[in-house]
Protein backbone atom coordinates (compact mmCIF):
# COMPACT_ATOMS: atom_id res chain seq x y z
CA UNK A 1 0.00 0.00 0.00
CA UNK A 2 3.08 2.02 -0.08
CA UNK A 3 2.64 4.47 -3.25
CA UNK A 4 6.26 3.59 -5.25
CA UNK A 5 6.35 4.97 -8.92
CA UNK A 6 8.69 2.26 -9.99
CA UNK A 7 10.90 3.32 -13.50
CA UNK A 8 11.09 6.20 -14.93
CA UNK A 9 9.39 6.81 -18.25
CA UNK A 10 11.73 9.40 -19.65
CA UNK A 11 10.25 9.85 -22.65
CA UNK A 12 6.27 10.22 -21.46
CA UNK A 13 7.48 12.77 -18.92
CA UNK A 14 9.56 14.70 -21.14
CA UNK A 15 6.93 14.44 -24.12
CA UNK A 16 4.07 15.84 -22.10
CA UNK A 17 6.46 19.01 -20.88
CA UNK A 18 6.82 19.72 -24.28
CA UNK A 19 3.90 19.32 -25.53
CA UNK A 20 2.11 22.01 -23.14
CA UNK A 21 5.35 24.11 -24.17
CA UNK A 22 4.24 24.06 -27.93
CA UNK A 23 0.73 24.67 -27.04
CA UNK A 24 1.31 27.50 -25.30
CA UNK A 25 3.51 28.78 -27.77
CA UNK A 26 1.32 27.32 -30.82
CA UNK A 27 -1.59 29.67 -29.39
CA UNK A 28 0.60 32.77 -28.49
CA UNK A 29 2.07 32.65 -32.55
CA UNK A 30 -1.24 31.50 -34.06
CA UNK A 31 -3.49 34.23 -32.80
CA UNK A 32 -0.62 37.05 -32.23
CA UNK A 33 -1.70 37.29 -28.77
CA UNK A 34 -0.45 36.02 -25.39
CA UNK A 35 -3.43 34.22 -23.78
CA UNK A 36 -2.53 33.45 -20.16
CA UNK A 37 -3.59 29.66 -19.47
CA UNK A 38 -2.76 27.44 -16.55
CA UNK A 39 -0.80 24.01 -17.39
CA UNK A 40 -4.70 22.38 -16.41
CA UNK A 41 -6.02 24.33 -19.07
CA UNK A 42 -3.97 23.62 -21.55
CA UNK A 43 -3.54 20.12 -21.03
CA UNK A 44 -7.55 19.90 -20.45
CA UNK A 45 -7.38 21.17 -24.53
CA UNK A 46 -4.61 19.17 -25.60
CA UNK A 47 -5.66 15.81 -24.76
CA UNK A 48 -8.97 15.84 -26.27
CA UNK A 49 -7.07 16.74 -29.63
CA UNK A 50 -4.81 13.86 -29.32
CA UNK A 51 -6.91 11.19 -28.36
CA UNK A 52 -6.80 8.61 -31.24
CA UNK A 53 -2.80 9.37 -32.06
CA UNK A 54 -0.51 5.92 -30.88
CA UNK A 55 3.31 6.24 -30.78
CA UNK A 56 6.06 3.23 -30.23
CA UNK A 57 7.85 4.25 -26.71
CA UNK A 58 10.39 2.12 -25.46
CA UNK A 59 10.18 2.47 -21.05
CA UNK A 60 13.66 3.63 -20.48
CA UNK A 61 14.43 1.79 -17.73
CA UNK A 62 14.16 -1.39 -18.93
CA UNK A 63 15.79 -0.88 -22.39
CA UNK A 64 18.96 -2.80 -21.29
CA UNK A 65 17.04 -5.68 -20.11
CA UNK A 66 15.19 -6.84 -22.91
CA UNK A 67 14.34 -5.74 -26.33
CA UNK A 68 10.87 -5.92 -25.72
CA UNK A 69 8.76 -3.05 -27.14
CA UNK A 70 5.74 -1.57 -25.95
CA UNK A 71 2.85 0.10 -27.87
CA UNK A 72 1.18 2.98 -25.97
CA UNK A 73 -1.46 5.22 -27.33
CA UNK A 74 -1.71 8.85 -26.66
CA UNK A 75 -4.84 8.46 -24.83
CA UNK A 76 -3.69 5.55 -22.40
CA UNK A 77 -0.69 7.56 -21.49
CA UNK A 78 -2.77 10.30 -20.79
CA UNK A 79 -5.23 8.32 -18.95
CA UNK A 80 -1.96 6.73 -16.88
CA UNK A 81 -1.19 10.36 -16.02
CA UNK A 82 -4.88 10.84 -14.62
CA UNK A 83 -4.79 7.61 -13.09
CA UNK A 84 -1.36 8.56 -11.29
CA UNK A 85 -2.90 12.02 -10.41
CA UNK A 86 -5.28 10.48 -8.99
CA UNK A 87 -3.42 8.34 -6.35
CA UNK A 88 -1.13 11.40 -5.22
CA UNK A 89 -4.48 13.00 -4.42
CA UNK A 90 -5.77 10.03 -2.18
CA UNK A 91 -2.41 10.01 -0.65
CA UNK A 92 -2.56 13.80 -0.30
CA UNK A 93 -5.87 14.26 0.66
CA UNK A 94 -6.62 16.45 -1.91
CA UNK A 95 -4.10 18.87 -0.37
CA UNK A 96 -2.61 21.08 -3.15
CA UNK A 97 -0.12 22.32 -0.89
CA UNK A 98 -0.91 25.34 -0.74
CA UNK A 99 -0.77 26.51 2.70
CA UNK A 100 0.75 25.39 6.22
CA UNK A 101 -1.80 23.15 8.07
CA UNK A 102 -0.30 24.56 11.22
CA UNK A 103 -3.46 26.95 11.23
CA UNK A 104 -5.70 24.31 11.50
CA UNK A 105 -4.74 22.47 14.40
CA UNK A 106 -4.16 18.98 15.37
CA UNK A 107 -6.42 17.03 12.34
CA UNK A 108 -7.87 14.57 12.68
CA UNK A 109 -5.63 12.85 9.55
CA UNK A 110 -3.56 14.47 6.89
CA UNK A 111 -0.60 13.47 5.21
CA UNK A 112 2.84 13.78 6.94
CA UNK A 113 6.21 13.79 5.56
CA UNK A 114 9.65 13.44 7.25
CA UNK A 115 12.19 15.67 6.66
CA UNK A 116 15.61 13.31 7.54
CA UNK A 117 18.13 16.30 6.49
CA UNK A 118 16.41 18.76 8.78
CA UNK A 119 15.79 16.22 12.29
CA UNK A 120 17.76 13.24 11.35
CA UNK A 121 16.32 11.70 14.80
CA UNK A 122 12.89 11.56 13.34
CA UNK A 123 11.37 13.13 15.62
CA UNK A 124 8.97 15.57 13.77
CA UNK A 125 7.02 16.02 10.86
CA UNK A 126 5.87 18.33 8.10
CA UNK A 127 2.72 18.95 6.29
CA UNK A 128 2.59 18.62 2.32
CA UNK A 129 2.92 22.58 1.53
CA UNK A 130 6.01 22.77 3.84
CA UNK A 131 7.45 19.38 2.44
CA UNK A 132 7.26 21.56 -0.72
CA UNK A 133 8.26 24.78 -0.37
CA UNK A 134 10.49 24.81 3.11
CA UNK A 135 12.16 21.30 2.68
CA UNK A 136 12.80 22.02 -1.15
CA UNK A 137 16.05 19.45 -2.16
CA UNK A 138 15.91 17.85 1.02
CA UNK A 139 15.81 14.02 1.88
CA UNK A 140 12.08 13.45 2.74
CA UNK A 141 9.92 10.33 3.46
CA UNK A 142 6.66 10.01 2.99
CA UNK A 143 4.64 8.48 5.55
CA UNK A 144 1.05 8.85 4.32
CA UNK A 145 -1.29 9.77 6.64
CA UNK A 146 -1.38 10.38 10.06
CA UNK A 147 -4.16 11.24 12.48
CA UNK A 148 -4.07 14.16 15.54
CA UNK A 149 -0.93 15.89 13.78
CA UNK A 150 -0.02 19.32 13.97
CA UNK A 151 2.70 20.69 11.45
CA UNK A 152 6.27 21.01 13.26
CA UNK A 153 8.03 22.63 10.49
CA UNK A 154 10.25 25.46 11.83
CA UNK A 155 9.58 24.52 15.28
CA UNK A 156 12.58 24.12 18.45
CA UNK A 157 13.38 20.63 16.47
CA UNK A 158 14.35 22.16 13.31
CA UNK A 159 17.01 24.54 15.16
CA UNK A 160 17.42 27.67 13.47
CA UNK A 161 15.24 26.79 10.79
CA UNK A 162 12.27 28.67 10.72
CA UNK A 163 8.98 27.77 8.58
CA UNK A 164 8.75 30.03 5.65
CA UNK A 165 5.18 30.11 5.07
CA UNK A 166 4.58 30.35 8.75
CA UNK A 167 6.98 31.36 11.16
CA UNK A 168 5.39 31.89 14.51
CA UNK A 169 4.70 28.32 15.77
CA UNK A 170 4.63 26.68 19.44
CA UNK A 171 7.81 25.37 20.18
CA UNK A 172 6.61 21.84 19.83
CA UNK A 173 3.16 19.97 19.50
CA UNK A 174 3.39 17.93 22.50
CA UNK A 175 0.29 15.80 21.41
CA UNK A 176 2.12 14.41 18.22
CA UNK A 177 2.80 10.98 18.09
CA UNK A 178 5.96 9.59 16.21
CA UNK A 179 7.09 6.15 15.15
CA UNK A 180 10.42 4.57 13.55
CA UNK A 181 8.60 5.36 10.27
CA UNK A 182 9.96 9.06 10.82
CA UNK A 183 12.90 7.82 10.69
CA UNK A 184 12.74 6.11 7.50
CA UNK A 185 12.00 2.20 9.07
CA UNK A 186 8.96 0.06 8.43
CA UNK A 187 7.28 -3.06 10.04
CA UNK A 188 8.74 -5.30 13.25
CA UNK A 189 11.82 -5.80 10.61
CA UNK A 190 12.68 -2.28 10.48
CA UNK A 191 13.94 -1.83 6.93
CA UNK A 192 13.91 1.11 5.31
CA UNK A 193 11.23 1.36 1.96
CA UNK A 194 11.99 1.04 -0.85
CA UNK A 195 14.81 -1.81 0.62
CA UNK A 196 17.57 -1.13 -1.02
CA UNK A 197 18.84 -4.71 -0.03
CA UNK A 198 15.16 -5.87 -1.84
CA UNK A 199 15.27 -7.79 -5.59
CA UNK A 200 11.76 -7.21 -5.69
CA UNK A 201 9.60 -4.41 -3.59
CA UNK A 202 6.56 -5.92 -1.88
CA UNK A 203 3.54 -4.40 -0.83
CA UNK A 204 3.27 -3.19 2.92
CA UNK A 205 0.28 -3.04 4.77
CA UNK A 206 -0.50 -0.32 7.51
CA UNK A 207 -2.34 -0.61 10.77
CA UNK A 208 -5.07 1.18 11.58
CA UNK A 209 -4.08 1.58 15.38
CA UNK A 210 -0.29 2.34 15.63
CA UNK A 211 -0.29 3.33 11.63
CA UNK A 212 3.33 1.51 11.05
CA UNK A 213 3.37 -0.38 8.17
CA UNK A 214 4.33 -4.56 7.98
CA UNK A 215 5.50 -6.59 5.47
CA UNK A 216 2.91 -9.51 5.51
CA UNK A 217 5.74 -12.33 6.29
CA UNK A 218 5.99 -10.48 9.81
CA UNK A 219 2.51 -10.24 10.42
CA UNK A 220 2.20 -14.05 13.05
CA UNK A 221 0.02 -15.25 10.61
CA UNK A 222 -0.86 -18.63 10.60
CA UNK A 223 -3.09 -20.91 8.82
CA UNK A 224 -6.15 -19.81 10.87
CA UNK A 225 -5.46 -16.29 9.99
CA UNK A 226 -4.57 -15.58 6.31
CA UNK A 227 -4.52 -12.03 4.26
CA UNK A 228 -8.51 -12.31 2.80
CA UNK A 229 -8.10 -12.11 -0.78
CA UNK A 230 -10.25 -12.44 -3.80
CA UNK A 231 -9.12 -14.73 -6.87
CA UNK A 232 -7.48 -11.85 -8.34
CA UNK A 233 -5.18 -10.91 -5.31
CA UNK A 234 -6.76 -7.97 -4.56
CA UNK A 235 -8.00 -7.44 -0.54
CA UNK A 236 -11.18 -7.95 0.46
CA UNK A 237 -10.45 -6.24 4.13
CA UNK A 238 -10.80 -2.09 4.85
CA UNK A 239 -8.72 -1.90 7.58
CA UNK A 240 -5.86 -4.13 9.29
CA UNK A 241 -5.28 -4.32 13.13
CA UNK A 242 -1.71 -5.39 13.10
CA UNK A 243 -0.86 -8.69 15.55
CA UNK A 244 1.15 -6.25 18.06
CA UNK A 245 -2.24 -3.85 18.83
CA UNK A 246 -4.67 -7.01 18.74
CA UNK A 247 -4.64 -7.51 22.19
CA UNK A 248 -5.90 -3.62 23.10
CA UNK A 249 -9.06 -4.26 19.94
CA UNK A 250 -9.95 -7.78 21.68
CA UNK A 251 -13.06 -6.66 22.67
CA UNK A 252 -14.03 -6.69 19.28
CA UNK A 253 -14.61 -9.93 19.16
CA UNK A 254 -18.06 -9.23 21.60
CA UNK A 255 -19.25 -8.10 18.03
CA UNK A 256 -20.93 -10.27 15.07
CA UNK A 257 -17.85 -12.13 13.02
CA UNK A 258 -19.53 -10.25 10.36
CA UNK A 259 -17.13 -7.29 10.73
CA UNK A 260 -14.23 -9.62 10.00
CA UNK A 261 -13.35 -9.37 6.49
CA UNK A 262 -12.92 -13.25 4.91
CA UNK A 263 -12.47 -15.09 1.79
CA UNK A 264 -14.85 -16.86 2.18
CA UNK A 265 -17.94 -14.97 3.45
CA UNK A 266 -19.15 -18.17 5.55
CA UNK A 267 -16.12 -18.37 7.33
CA UNK A 268 -15.15 -14.75 8.66
CA UNK A 269 -11.53 -14.70 9.72
CA UNK A 270 -10.97 -14.29 13.19
CA UNK A 271 -9.74 -16.11 16.25
CA UNK A 272 -11.02 -18.85 17.39
CA UNK A 273 -10.00 -19.43 20.81
CA UNK A 274 -10.94 -15.91 22.15
CA UNK A 275 -13.19 -16.21 25.79
CA UNK A 276 -15.55 -13.30 26.58
CA UNK A 277 -17.97 -12.93 29.31
CA UNK A 278 -21.51 -14.43 29.51
CA UNK A 279 -23.01 -11.87 27.88
CA UNK A 280 -21.11 -12.07 24.78
CA UNK A 281 -21.39 -13.19 21.85
CA UNK A 282 -20.01 -16.84 20.99
CA UNK A 283 -17.12 -16.25 19.08
CA UNK A 284 -17.60 -19.62 17.17
CA UNK A 285 -21.16 -17.92 15.31
CA UNK A 286 -22.95 -14.66 14.76
CA UNK A 287 -24.49 -12.62 17.71
CA UNK A 288 -28.06 -13.51 19.08
CA UNK A 289 -28.87 -10.14 20.16
CA UNK A 290 -31.23 -8.45 17.81
CA UNK A 291 -29.94 -4.83 18.31
CA UNK A 292 -26.34 -6.11 16.82
CA UNK A 293 -28.22 -6.42 13.80
CA UNK A 294 -29.15 -2.89 13.30
CA UNK A 295 -26.70 -0.42 11.72
CA UNK A 296 -25.25 1.75 14.29
CA UNK A 297 -24.44 5.64 13.89
CA UNK A 298 -21.04 6.13 13.99
CA UNK A 299 -20.18 7.92 17.59
CA UNK A 300 -23.79 8.13 18.13
CA UNK A 301 -23.79 8.51 21.77
CA UNK A 302 -26.89 6.46 22.38
CA UNK A 303 -28.12 5.58 26.21
CA UNK A 304 -28.40 1.87 25.06
CA UNK A 305 -25.28 -0.22 24.90
CA UNK A 306 -25.89 -2.66 21.89
CA UNK A 307 -23.65 -4.97 23.44
CA UNK A 308 -25.31 -5.42 27.16
CA UNK A 309 -21.99 -5.15 28.80
CA UNK A 310 -19.97 -2.83 31.01
CA UNK A 311 -16.82 -3.26 29.12
CA UNK A 312 -14.69 -0.79 31.84
CA UNK A 313 -15.95 -3.32 34.55
CA UNK A 314 -15.86 -6.46 32.33
CA UNK A 315 -12.95 -6.26 30.31
CA UNK A 316 -12.23 -9.80 28.10
CA UNK A 317 -10.30 -12.11 29.64
CA UNK A 318 -8.03 -14.61 27.26
CA UNK A 319 -6.24 -17.90 27.32
CA UNK A 320 -2.41 -17.43 26.64
CA UNK A 321 -2.69 -18.55 22.79
CA UNK A 322 -1.34 -18.01 19.80
CA UNK A 323 -4.86 -16.42 18.98
CA UNK A 324 -4.65 -13.34 21.66
CA UNK A 325 -1.97 -11.72 19.57
CA UNK A 326 -2.79 -12.30 15.79
CA UNK A 327 -3.82 -9.66 13.51
CA UNK A 328 -7.33 -8.90 12.78
CA UNK A 329 -8.94 -7.74 9.11
CA UNK A 330 -11.83 -5.79 9.36
CA UNK A 331 -14.52 -5.48 6.80
CA UNK A 332 -15.55 -2.09 5.01
CA UNK A 333 -17.65 0.23 7.04
CA UNK A 334 -16.90 -2.19 10.08
CA UNK A 335 -16.54 0.80 12.51
CA UNK A 336 -20.64 1.31 11.82
CA UNK A 337 -21.08 -1.56 14.30
CA UNK A 338 -18.92 -0.15 17.01
CA UNK A 339 -21.35 0.97 20.15
CA UNK A 340 -21.67 4.56 21.01
CA UNK A 341 -22.70 4.39 24.33
CA UNK A 342 -21.61 6.44 27.12
CA UNK A 343 -19.93 3.53 28.66
CA UNK A 344 -18.33 1.95 25.61
CA UNK A 345 -16.99 5.56 24.61
CA UNK A 346 -15.63 5.65 28.09
CA UNK A 347 -14.02 2.38 27.71
CA UNK A 348 -12.72 3.74 23.81
CA UNK A 349 -11.32 6.67 25.56
CA UNK A 350 -9.25 4.13 28.38
CA UNK A 351 -7.65 2.30 25.61
CA UNK A 352 -6.66 4.72 23.64
CA UNK A 353 -8.73 4.17 20.59
CA UNK A 354 -11.72 6.59 20.86
CA UNK A 355 -10.99 7.70 17.09
CA UNK A 356 -12.18 4.50 16.30
CA UNK A 357 -15.83 5.99 15.90
CA UNK A 358 -14.94 8.79 14.50
CA UNK A 359 -15.92 8.82 10.97
CA UNK A 360 -13.38 11.44 9.75
CA UNK A 361 -10.29 9.13 11.00
CA UNK A 362 -11.24 6.53 8.48
CA UNK A 363 -8.67 5.81 5.77
CA UNK A 364 -11.91 5.29 3.77
CA UNK A 365 -13.52 9.22 4.80
CA UNK A 366 -10.04 10.90 4.22
CA UNK A 367 -9.99 9.31 0.52
CA UNK A 368 -13.91 9.74 -0.02
CA UNK A 369 -12.63 13.18 0.88
CA UNK A 370 -10.09 13.73 -1.43
CA UNK A 371 -12.16 12.48 -4.27
CA UNK A 372 -14.78 14.72 -3.64
CA UNK A 373 -12.31 17.65 -3.45
CA UNK A 374 -10.68 16.16 -7.37
CA UNK A 375 -14.34 16.01 -8.90
CA UNK A 376 -14.54 19.96 -7.93
CA UNK A 377 -10.79 20.58 -9.51
CA UNK A 378 -12.18 18.77 -12.25
CA UNK A 379 -15.38 20.64 -13.17
CA UNK A 380 -13.72 24.06 -12.78
CA UNK A 381 -10.71 22.79 -15.09
CA UNK A 382 -14.02 21.74 -17.68
CA UNK A 383 -15.49 24.94 -17.10
CA UNK A 384 -12.11 26.58 -17.70
CA UNK A 385 -11.83 24.88 -20.99
CA UNK A 386 -14.71 25.66 -22.20
CA UNK A 387 -14.37 29.51 -21.81
CA UNK A 388 -11.17 29.39 -23.40
CA UNK A 389 -12.73 28.26 -26.40
CA UNK A 390 -15.54 30.09 -26.40
CA UNK A 391 -13.54 33.64 -26.20
CA UNK A 392 -11.76 32.54 -29.27
CA UNK A 393 -13.05 33.92 -33.11
CA UNK A 394 -13.48 31.16 -35.65
CA UNK A 395 -10.52 31.54 -37.39
CA UNK A 396 -8.41 31.47 -34.33
CA UNK A 397 -10.41 28.40 -33.38
CA UNK A 398 -9.01 26.94 -36.78
CA UNK A 399 -5.42 28.17 -36.54
CA UNK A 400 -5.05 26.25 -33.12
CA UNK A 401 -6.47 22.99 -34.84
CA UNK A 402 -4.12 23.54 -38.05
CA UNK A 403 -0.82 23.72 -35.37
CA UNK A 404 -2.33 20.28 -33.62
CA UNK A 405 -2.53 18.45 -37.00
CA UNK A 406 0.86 19.70 -37.80
CA UNK A 407 2.17 18.36 -34.04
CA UNK A 408 0.56 15.10 -34.93
CA UNK A 409 2.04 14.61 -38.44
CA UNK A 410 5.69 15.30 -37.43
CA UNK A 411 5.46 13.14 -34.68
CA UNK A 412 3.92 10.57 -37.07
CA UNK A 413 6.94 11.14 -39.60
CA UNK A 414 9.72 11.21 -36.20
CA UNK A 415 7.93 7.88 -35.51
CA UNK A 416 7.65 6.05 -39.28
CA UNK A 417 11.46 7.18 -39.43
CA UNK A 418 12.78 6.17 -36.01
CA UNK A 419 14.79 2.90 -35.27
CA UNK A 420 12.51 0.76 -33.39
CA UNK A 421 15.15 -1.27 -31.83
CA UNK A 422 16.68 1.74 -30.03
CA UNK A 423 15.60 3.51 -27.01
CA UNK A 424 13.93 6.92 -27.51
CA UNK A 425 15.67 9.52 -25.66
CA UNK A 426 15.16 12.82 -24.66
CA UNK A 427 17.34 14.90 -27.05
CA UNK A 428 14.75 12.87 -30.04
CA UNK A 429 12.21 13.99 -28.63
CA UNK A 430 13.60 17.60 -28.63
CA UNK A 431 14.59 17.71 -32.15
CA UNK A 432 10.80 16.90 -32.39
CA UNK A 433 9.60 19.70 -31.59
CA UNK A 434 12.74 21.77 -32.42
CA UNK A 435 11.43 20.63 -36.29
CA UNK A 436 8.18 22.51 -35.44
CA UNK A 437 9.38 25.16 -34.70
CA UNK A 438 11.52 25.61 -37.90
CA UNK A 439 8.22 24.34 -39.75
CA UNK A 440 6.21 27.04 -37.95
CA UNK A 441 8.63 29.45 -39.08
CA UNK A 442 8.81 28.45 -42.82
CA UNK A 443 4.89 29.06 -42.95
Amino acid sequence: MKHHLGSNKTFNTIFTFECLSSMCVLIATNTHRWIPLSDQEVFAVFRKKLKTLSFHWVNMADAFEDETEQTVSLNEYLDEVEDQELEADLVLGGDEGKECTYGKGYMKRQAIFSCITCTPDGNAGVCTACSLSCHDGHEIIELWTKRKFKCDCGNSKFGEFFCKLLVSKDIENEENCYNHNFKGKYCTCGRPYPDPEAEEQVEMIQCCICEDWFHEEHLGLTNEVKIPRDEDGEPLYEDLICHICSPICSFLHLYPQTIFASDNPQNPTTPSKQKSIETSPSSSGPSTNPQLSKNMILGENSGTCVLGVDLLSNELTSDKSQSQSQPMFLTKNWREALCGCEKCLGFYEKKGVSYLVDKEDSIAEYERKAKEKRDEKMQQEEGAEMNFLSNLGHVEKMEILSGIADMKDEIRSFLQSFDASKPITSDDIHKVFDNLKKRRRMD
